[in-house]
């Protein structure tokens, strides 16, 4: 997915791959080590203004006022969309029934039962494209079409080497956790079903029955693997919504008692001196304030994520939409 989106490993890892704790951390060492620096080496008469009395009050109560509206705003969008599962009967059992239809169709298809767990789920798919496309490699090994059949070698020898990557990746993977999707989000079967759909049409002369059904069940299986894996998202997404919910919270009360410590215990005496060439004044506001902006950053950070992959998948079918891979 990386060398696809012409995304450097960094990038990746901060919008993907990494645990959103982690890159809270991150962002809240960033933020602080850049408010001691600025404060540090703006000109003097900003330090004796931000050991004001009047800048500490001032500055906390606006954080308490934001801290209280934020983790409002967000805990009610969470509600707000975890409320569209919430339905009378009715609406209950028809999702129940095409969620039915949906596993016994691909029953059909991989020859035996739907597994329960995601991970399972996606990989018995991509294991059935895999075998398909051996099939179809084997199948158009003797075709008198030279081209036909370069091109039909390159792309499976790529499609299962891609399709043994993700299963690799999909082994073990959890729900939950973001291992799973991100799993899916490297099986690229938007663009496989593309060059399935342009070999069909450009050596449709070459193709015989057999072939063109060849061709056909590779896309049936690829084909299925987009529903599934958007299923898996909205899923994925939910969960998210309700873990960020949770960390905000949990974020928001030391955040507010830190705010509330700051406004009514401390002023510009309180703690004199320095350390390290920096006013103790400095190192204390910088971490109160750091701390008063973790819901913010636990939010972002999330955000993040969830927004990248979203617009990652906005198609469903074949359609490519970023430049990196026309």
């Amino acid at each position: 997915m990386r060398e696809r989106a012409g995304e450097s490993r960094l990038k990746i890892w901060l919008l993907l791959a990494s645990n959103r704790l982690q890159v809270t951390a991150v962002l809240a060492l960033a933020v602080f080590v850049v408010f001691v620096v600025a404060v540090t080496s703006l000109p003097q008469p900003l330090q004796p203004q931000l050991r004001a009395g009047d800048t500490i009050e001032t500055m906390f109560s606006t954080m308490i006022g934001a801290i209280i509206t934020g983790t409002t705003i967000v805990i009610t969008i969470g509600q707000l969309v975890l409320s569209q599962e919430n339905g009378p009967l009715g609406e209950q059992r028809e999702r129940m029934e095409n969620s039915m239809d949906f596993r016994d169709y691909t029953e059909e298809l991989i020859g035996s039962p739907s597994p329960a767990d995601p991970s399972a789920f996606l990989s018995e798919i991509i294991d059935t494209a895999e075998q398909r496309a051996k099939v179809l490699r084997d199948g158009l090994s003797e075709s008198n079409n030279d081209q036909l059949r370069e091109e039909v070698d390159e792309f499976t020898d790529s499609l299962i080497g891609n399709a043994e990557t993700v299963h690799d990746q999909l082994d073990g993977a959890s729900f939950g956790t973001f291992d799973v999707l991100f799993a899916a989000l490297n099986f690229n079967y938007s663009w496989k079903i593309f060059q399935v759909e342009r070999i069909a049409n450009e050596y449709e002369d070459s193709l015989g029955d057999n072939e063109t059904a060849l061709l056909d069940d590779l896309k049936t299986s690829l084909s299925l693997f987009g529903p599934a894996r958007e299923h898996i998202k909205t899923l994925y997404f939910e969960w998210e919504l309700v873990t960020l919910s949770q960390m905000i919270l949990y974020a928001a009360i030391p955040a507010l008692v830190v705010a509330g410590i700051m406004l009514t215990v401390v002023d510009g005496g309180t703690f004199p001196g320095s350390t390290l060439g920096v006013a103790n004044m400095t190192w204390t506001i910088g971490v109160a304030f750091t701390i008063t902006l973790l819901p913010f950053l636990i939010f972002a950070a999330y955000v993040l994520r969830i927004v990248t992959v979203a617009k990652r998948t906005l198609a469903i079918e074949p359609l490519i939409l970023r430049d990196s891979q026309r």
